[in-house]
């Protein structure tokens, strides 16, 4: 080996690999973060690696777009943000309608690494369970990986009318609104759907222990069917719309205590296997001037998200560092086909974060690299802070402060991943 050029005291720190993010929304419908901006909170934040999504456009009333163009179209436009990323990122496809042209897309997509492919079954570009069926069946042969928002539409817009017409504009009515069993009912249709087309089916945001037993229903070896859950799902109650109003809304909703309790349980017997944060970056202004069932949804949590999940499961509940790295770094990385990231191993990237687990400090939206101008943890404080992160072997973020260049992060091309009982 070369003599080195630096040598960084590592001494009382956490040396771990960088953070895989597979749930981030960035320049897009529902994200006001450009990657620059995006990709800058994700290095402060410890994340050396995210899967953003590549939307295949609809036209509605209230659609952004003007025209219908095609899944690879939107996988084309979402890569060109190389050039502003200062770290690495992957791609889902997004599918936002029934169009049967794209069958025609999805075999040369999953050639050029875009591996797994999200539905949803809510919102006016839901997909009804046929048309997931046939999408299953297509992911099936090509072993590429479904993935599904999952709430049942027709029990969320009943209870949204009856509580409008009631006067229930205050946001505490949102998790009312988006109920668990709504969740449940809907996850256990699309893990079923899973398992009876044998295709590998990834659930993500799991909010809640009822959608979590769904999942687990269908979960024989980890072969199938796996799921995510969310830091804020693990964290914070539905309190916070008590405190923060419309900020905090995101859908599915923050819901109980039990409910944190229950993402800790199945995180660790394995039903639920990754955590994640479901970034969206919104203004205050955006989000203070719509009513509670209006757009815009999500909230930003690249930035703090190591910080608080790990004061949260290892600092409160006791968790392993093993554990926090399993969910945070290996599980991603292995469940969504990247082999060279979220590992120390010899050989493979050397994306490395140091991490103070004993500093103090309170989160607040002044510290947001994001566009966002709030974070759902104001005020919090945590014990554990990232000190450096390294991507590919070079800085990217060091104290705070991002000193990597817009470009050097690159788009990762994801191979097939194998899942099975390891």
């Amino acid at each position: 080996m070369p003599d080195a050029e630096e040598t960084v005291d590592a001494s009382g720190l956490l040396v771990m690999p960088g953070v895989i993010d597979p749930h981030v929304h960035i320049d897009d419908h529902v994200s006001l973060d450009t990657y620059e901006t995006a990709t800058s909170a994700a290095a402060l934040g410890g994340v050396t690696t995210l899967i953003d999504f590549a939307w295949q456009s609809y036209v509605s009333e209230d659609s952004p777009w003007e025209e219908e163009r095609s899944l690879h179209d939107g996988v084309e436009r979402k890569r060109e943000n190389s050039t502003e990323a200062l770290i690495d990122f992957g791609l889902h496809g997004g599918i936002l309608r029934e169009d049967p042209d794209l069958f025609d897309e999805l075999a040369n997509l999953v050639d050029a690494g875009i591996t797994s492919f999200k539905m949803y079954t809510t919102y006016e570009f839901g997909l009804s369970n046929g048309f997931i069926r046939e999408v299953f069946e297509r992911l099936r042969d090509l072993d590429a990986v479904g993935v599904a928002h999952t709430e049942d539409d027709s029990v969320c817009e009943s209870l949204i009318a009856k509580f409008r017409a009631a006067g229930r504009t205050d946001p505490t009515w949102l998790p009312a609104a988006r109920p668990d069993y709504a969740e449940a009912m809907a996850a256990d249709d699309i893990a079923r759907l899973a398992q009876e087309t044998g295709t590998k089916y990834y659930g993500i945001h799991t909010s809640c222990r009822k959608a979590a037993e769904a999942l687990a229903r269908y979960q024989d070896d980890g072969s199938l069917i796996r799921g995510e859950t969310c830091t804020h799902y693990t964290t914070l109650t539905g309190e916070v719309y008590r405190k923060l109003g419309t900020l905090p809304k995101i859908a599915p909703p923050i819901r109980t205590g039990d409910d944190n309790d229950a993402m800790f349980e199945y995180l660790r017997d394995g039903t639920l296997s990754v955590v994640s944060t479901d970034h969206v970056a919104q203004t205050r202004e955006r989000k203070e001037n719509s009513e509670w069932w209006e757009d815009p949804f999500g909230a930003n949590g690249l930035q703090t998200s190591l910080p608080v999940f790990h004061d949260e499961a290892v600092n409160e509940r006791g968790s392993s560092y093993p554990f926090l790295v399993r969910v945070l770094c290996a599980n991603p990385a292995q469940t969504f086909g990247l082999p060279n990231k979220g590992t120390l191993e010899p050989g493979t990237d050397a994306d490395i974060v140091l991490f103070d687990p004993n500093e103090t400090y309170t989160i607040s939206a002044r510290d947001n690299a994001s566009v966002a101008d709030y974070t759902i943890y104001e005020g919090r404080e945590v014990t554990g802070k990232v000190t450096r992160t390294y991507l590919r072997g070079e800085l990217v973020a060091t104290d705070g402060e991002v000193v990597g260049k817009p470009g050097y992060g690159e788009f990762v091309r994801r191979e097939r991943p194998v899942w099975g009982e390891d």
